[in-house]
């Protein structure tokens, strides 16, 4: 593949601080009384310079600002952050920069500022659309507090996201549909649209192994899946990716990069990276991040070689969960060039027979009917890496 085909360069940037932890996240976030952002700036761009610099002659496709809470950061470290990148890097004349951001007045008091510094997509945090979910998953702010953040963003940024939860405690598919119904209703181009999962780690894993928390499953999570996916198709915004709906163009370019299996780089606490034949990752802790950085100019923990074999069954776990699903010649590319070493043709076309999986020429992807059943599909049609 030459330059010119070279799909572009993703770069996440994680932002590792909260004003509070959520009882479902275990995401690297972390609560801290003070943030020297002069020192974290500095930081950050360290990092980013150490990982330009084994990245040379590529082009930036999309900047991603993770967390954490990145709408925590300030617009000028932000803004510092985008011209660093698109100085290392020859920024595509389509990049997408996102911010994650929280709904709070506060935050949204940001957004003008932030845009101005270069971000053009933000993805907000909803996550419901009832106050009393919303004290239930541990957000700060309200629902009126939330759609005026909303509100703000659409006038300010040029591409809208934002997350809701589903499947939770008690919820009734008519709830969520009328939830749903409310949301699809403000007119954003992209939803993420997750059910509740308990993660190992936080709270709600600690009320789960007392009986204290009981999450809808079997038939009820699955009249829930197929309602939002339903609706979402109705509304214009089918689903791209198995909880994520866009009309089309308006999908996530940056997180496509991770789903199609391209090159990323990742910088700051606990971001990890693909470079090549390579997997990268930094330093989880904040502190120990911190503490790497002063020792070796950048935060990297390790640097794995990936094996073909790896490779080709990673890019088969994340494209499947795409509905354009993957080229097979491209996987057997990535590995040995034997498609079957990863997969069962087999199994296959059993799965095909009973309308879970479409397979033509080398296009292989999960249907709508087999969408709700993908973790128990992958295991049966890929083989293992060893």
């Amino acid at each position: 593949m030459n330059a010119d085909q070279t799909p572009p360069l993703a770069l996440y940037i994680h932002w590792p601080f909260c004003v509070s932890k959520c009882p479902y996240c275990d995401f690297n976030s972390h609560v801290r009384d003070t943030v020297d952002q002069t020192a974290w700036l500095d930081a950050l761009l360290a990092d980013m310079a150490h990982e330009a610099a084994l990245l040379p002659g590529r082009r930036l496709g999309s900047i991603f600002f993770g967390g954490g809470t990145p709408s925590l950061m300030p617009p000028a470290t932000v803004a510092a952050l985008i011209d660093a990148a698109t100085g290392h890097w020859p920024a595509d004349e389509r990049i997408e920069i996102t911010l994650e951001a929280n709904p709070s007045s506060v935050e949204a008091a940001r957004f003008a500022d932030l845009a101005r510094a270069g971000v053009n997509r933000v993805s907000l945090g909803l996550q419901a659309l009832d106050d009393a979910a919303l004290r239930f998953l541990g957000r700060a702010h309200d629902v009126a507090e939330g759609l005026r953040a909303l509100d703000t963003a659409q006038t300010v940024f040029e591409r809208v996201s934002f997350d809701l939860i589903c499947a939770r405690p008690d919820q009734s598919l008519a709830a969520w549909r009328q939830e749903l119904d409310r949301a699809l209703a403000f007119g954003t181009d992209h939803l993420s649209l997750y059910q509740l999962t308990i993660e190992p780690g936080t709270r709600f894993a600690t009320l789960a192994a007392k009986g204290e928390l009981v999450l809808p499953e079997g038939d009820e999570a699955a009249d829930l899946f197929a309602a939002t996916r339903e609706m979402t198709a109705a509304a214009g915004l089918p689903a791209y990716e198995i909880s994520n709906h866009a009309r089309p163009g308006q999908e996530s370019r940056h997180n496509l990069a991770y789903w199609r299996y391209h090159d990323y780089a990742g910088i700051g606490p606990g971001a990890h990276g693909r470079r090549g034949q390579l997997a990268t990752f930094r330093h989880k802790k904040p502190e120990n991040w911190m503490a790497a950085m002063a020792r070796n100019g950048h935060g990297i923990r390790s640097e794995e070689p990936l094996r073909p074999a790896v490779r080709a069954v990673e890019a088969i776990l994340m494209g499947l969960r795409l509905d354009e699903g993957i080229d097979t010649d491209r996987i057997a590319a990535l590995g040995d060039g034997v498609p079957d070493r990863f997969l069962d043709f087999g199994k296959i076309a059993l799965l095909a027979g009973e309308g879970l999986v479409e397979q033509s020429a080398s296009r292989l992807r999960v249907t709508e009917a087999g969408m709700p059943l993908l973790d128990a599909i992958l295991p049966t049609i890929v083989r293992d890496a060893d």
